[in-house]
């Protein structure tokens, strides 16, 4: 069984030959995964990159009931980003179903793993550490333009937005009963 993907274009027209191209390899991304609902590919063509070899974007995204899953490659060919896109989209499928389907690995019980930690002696608290920093480029856009935004990313807990009504950056965040709440910085 093959899946439908959905193509769209930014600043280019998508020729039949990419379509064709792009649709006989994206709809095949069941074999890897089952439950994939829908798949969607962007193909962008952005004239004011940096590197001339950046110009061609491809981003895959694949929905299924509980999971998102996203690729973006970026080529001087647009050919050379989906086919890159694909393959990183493979290996986010082979990491998923890794970690859905093998679990600890280890055969132990939850409840033997559980007591195991209870036994552990507790060490002295170390100060915490930034592992990690992560830059983004931030758009104006209004707060209903960020709700679809964070829906279509996936991102379930937050999202972090320029808005520009305000003029000022804004997290939105899902409540537990399933509205948005609205965090609104101001400096004292």
């Amino acid at each position: 069984m093959t899946i439908d993907v959905e193509i769209f274009g930014k600043n280019m027209n998508i020729t039949d030959r990419v379509e064709g191209y792009v649709s006989k390899k994206a709809s095949r991304l069941d074999r890897y995964l089952n439950g994939i609902e829908d798949a969607r590919v962007d193909l962008a063509y952005v004239k004011s990159a940096r590197n001339a070899s950046d110009r061609h974007v491809a981003q895959i995204t694949v929905r299924g009931k509980k999971f998102i899953l996203r690729s973006e490659e970026r080529s001087d060919d647009i050919f050379v980003a989906f086919d890159r896109a694909l393959d990183k989209m493979q290996r986010q499928i082979s990491r998923y179903k890794g970690k859905h389907y093998r679990g600890r690995g280890d055969g132990k019980s939850l409840g033997d793993v559980a007591t195991e930690e209870l036994e552990i002696e507790e060490e002295p608290e170390e100060e915490p550490v930034i592992a990690r920093r992560k830059r983004f480029i931030i758009l104006p856009m209004d707060e209903m333009e960020a709700i679809e935004q964070m829906r279509l990313l996936g991102h379930d807990d937050f999202f972090i937005f320029y808005n520009a009504a305000s003029n000022a950056i804004n997290v939105l965040y899902k409540r537990r009963d399933g509205t948005y709440g609205l965090i609104e910085p101001v400096l004292g």
